[in-house]
């Protein structure tokens, strides 16, 4: 499906894009002229200064755009490009225009982070910065750009909200440390050189659809500095990352656009120094939709001043008219401009190719024809089942006692793309997975509904029922439209979490009791009456190119499932507070949700069983700069070799401060044989359970005891120990 969103609600490329194909292309002949600015070896603010002196005042404003070419002195810079899950040249979005470049595709953003695998989202990061850098490189191609719009590291505090998938979850340690694998994945571990630069949208606290273009999320600094900039501190100081995107929202009434804590709060406090956009049309919203602004030449200004570097705007005209009123001067351009030609000179743009390591991508097969580009998507695929149900072990699916299955659903027989999925080389879809594994011996029949009671029908005759239901991550419709209302997209949040599809696995179960219910979704859903009677539940996130294929893997048993849920699943809306409540504090996320949850923050079943025995500290007590080991040995005590996902969470039952009922504060993954112990070590710093006091301004480690816990899920603790912090 071709669509177009228009510029003033689209956060993304159709601006840069009507100019990527030549800016990224063209060559662009040397000065005569040797400047400090070609030489590698002088310092980066010796090269970037030298710059700057030698740019006219045209030269400065056109920089203000996404691409910071200026062709008189040879400089070829790179544009944007998307790729929250896989390059995006191409897709339902319209990306990358009419002539798309098939990338490998992983699953949405929330499907990375159920694997709990940080290592595996930085070799998918990985993958992707290659395939970037090969069709910018490529003579085939010189298309799209280095500076690749992802991770995104806004959190998902409310189900509701439209981009939901695209956000690895709701807990601020969790998002940060996922955000920063796909930044070091994305940027290499070359010392000197990034393979492309990670741009981390969309700063802050943007998870409402509704309104974004003029709404306020209202909260106190400890929450801003405790929960909603968390991801974005990690993800530039632990990741590096030297680049991110505005988002359309204020905060406490001043638009991310022109708020201060840019400079205050990122720049100042945490060193950054690199690009920073806004969104599109945010620029435009500032005066049409905020009222913030009077003017267009006041909004430019305000945005210059806050150090906004780039825009996704029609800006020129503003920016000029700002100038000419004495609003900024020149030199305030000059000092915002100063950040992209800091991450042009890290992507080696500046330099001779013979010095950058990553100047070779672009020779050679393209990288998504090869096969460990495909292992590794249905490796992080498989790693993103998570396995909600499975009464008296229905699964794994025994081939040997199989004649026939009957495989229904809408989404059953299509791979299902979202807005910002490129176009994947091949896809499978959960039909094919399913009659590949079953082989010749099984009969796989599929109906899409109960049209004329087809699905009853072929359920009816068959030994197991698979029933694949969930969302349309488009909605299936247009940009500003989605027909139902449990469905949600960038643009429009969610009216429901009932799921419209829910009566026909009630029509299958109906008619046959061994019937799974796979829940292919971007959200969570209250998906009581399925939990309640369905004897086996998978959820899997959209968009992978090997989706049928892992889920063929899962539900044989050739892949034991162990991903685990990254928001809290309410049983119904009236769980939850108003959409518009930013105050996580009042029953929002696991940290403060109240009542019973259908599913927990964390939650996910295994084929096989886990122990957990032998808690202990390196310590126990730890110093307010200090740190500790917390380890624990995990056995599995199943017949299967399994992964299980150990969480560590802190409670502070004394502290003289609101805090969470607990928060997470280490988690790692780990794969055992049957029978095998392993001896899992979790580090725990003291500075990691400080409270922002907004008396001082300074973050506070509170001399208290706390609580260390150990568990599957935050509702599933099965070790805790004591553990005494210090002056």
């Amino acid at each position: 499906m071709k669509t177009h969103k228009p510029l003033i609600y689209c956060s993304a490329l159709f601006l840069a894009f009507l100019c990527s194909n030549a800016c990224s292309s063209s060559q662009s002949s040397p000065p005569s002229q040797s400047y400090p600015f070609q030489d590698p070896s002088q310092p980066t603010e010796v090269r970037v200064n030298n710059i700057v002196s030698l740019m006219t005042l045209d030269e400065k404003i056109a920089a203000l755009g996404t691409n910071p070419s200026v062709p008189r002195l040879g400089i070829v810079g790179s544009d944007h490009i998307e790729g929250l899950h896989g390059v995006a040249l191409g897709g339902p979005g319209g990306w990358g225009g009419t002539n798309p470049i098939p990338t490998t595709q992983f699953p949405q953003a929330v499907g990375l982070g159920e694997t709990w695998d940080p290592d595996l989202i930085r070799q998918a990061a990985a993958a992707e910065g290659e395939e970037a850098r090969y069709i910018f490189q490529n003579a085939n191609y010189r298309r799209g750009g280095l500076v690749i719009r992802a991770p995104n590291a806004d959190l998902d505090r409310d189900p509701r909200w439209g981009r939901s998938e695209e956000s690895y979850g709701e807990d601020p340690f969790f998002n940060g440390t996922m955000a920063t694998a796909f930044v070091t994945g994305l940027q290499g571990n070359d010392p000197t050189y990034w393979q492309t630069a990670a741009l981390l949208k969309h700063f802050m606290a943007n998870s409402n659809e509704d309104g974004r273009g003029s709404s306020t999320s209202n909260f106190d600094q400890r929450l801003l500095r405790e929960y909603y900039s968390v991801p974005f501190r990690m993800g530039i100081v632990d990741g590096g990352a030297r680049a991110f995107m505005t988002s359309y929202n204020a905060v406490n009434g001043v638009p991310m656009t022109v708020n201060p804590v840019l400079r205050s709060m990122v720049m100042q406090e945490w060193g950054f120094n690199g690009i920073i956009c806004t969104d599109a049309g945010a620029l435009t919203n500032l005066v049409s939709q905020f009222h913030y602004y009077p003017s267009a030449d006041q909004a430019a200004a305000g945005a210059v001043h806050a150090g906004i570097g780039q825009f996704l705007d029609d800006y020129s005209s503003s920016v000029r008219s700002a100038l000419a009123n004495g609003l900024i001067a020149e030199s305030d351009i000059d000092q915002n401009i100063k950040g992209s030609y800091r991450v042009m000179i890290k992507l080696g743009l500046l330099d001779p190719s013979s010095m950058v390591p990553y100047s070779n991508i672009g020779t050679g097969p393209a990288p998504w024809t090869q096969s460990d580009h495909q292992t590794l998507a249905r490796r992080v695929t498989q790693e993103s089942v998570v396995l909600l149900k499975n009464e008296n072990s229905f699964l794994p699916l025994n081939k040997s006692a199989l004649t026939s299955i009957a495989v229904i659903g809408p989404y059953a027989n299509q791979v299902l793309l979202d807005w910002y999925s490129g176009t994947p080389p091949y896809t499978v879809s959960p039909l094919t997975g399913i009659q590949n594994k079953a082989g010749s011996g099984i009969t796989v029949s599929y109906a899409a509904d109960n049209t004329n009671n087809a699905a009853v029908n072929l359920a009816q005759a068959a030994d197991v029922a698979i029933v694949v239901i969930g969302n349309h991550p488009t909605c299936n419709a247009g940009w500003g439209s989605c027909p139902l209302p449990s469905d949600g997209k960038e643009g429009i949040d969610r009216q429901s979490i009932t799921l419209e599809q829910e009566t026909l696995a009630q029509q299958v179960f109906a008619v046959n009791p061994h019937t799974v219910v796979v829940l292919m979704s971007s959200f969570p859903f209250a998906i009581n009456w399925t939990q309640a009677n369905i004897p086996a539940i998978v959820h899997m996130a959209h968009n992978s190119e090997e989706e049928g294929n892992a889920l063929a893997d899962v539900l044989f048993g050739d892949y034991n499932p162990g991903g685990r849920l990254v928001d809290t699943w309410p049983q119904s809306l009236s769980q939850l507070p108003a959409m518009m409540d930013y105050n996580i504090r009042d029953g929002r996320t696991y940290m403060y949700f109240s009542g019973t949850p259908l599913y927990p923050f964390g939650y996910g079943l295994s084929y096989t069983t886990f122990a957990y025995s032998n808690l202990h500290t390196s310590a126990s007590t730890m110093s307010a700069n200090g740190q500790v080991t917390v380890s624990v040995d995990i056995t599995n005590t199943g017949s299967r070799a399994g992964d299980e996902v150990v969480q560590m969470y802190v409670a502070h039952p004394n502290s003289h401060v609101t805090r969470p009922l607990q928060e997470l504060k280490g988690f790692q993954r780990v794969t055992l044989q049957p029978g095998e112990t392993k001896t899992v070590p979790l580090t725990l710093t003291a500075q990691s359970l400080a409270y922002f006091d907004e008396t001082s301004g300074h973050f506070v480690v509170e001399p208290e005891a706390v609580t260390v816990r150990i568990g599957s899920s935050s509702a599933n603790i099965m070790l805790e120990t004591p553990l005494t912090i210090t002056p």
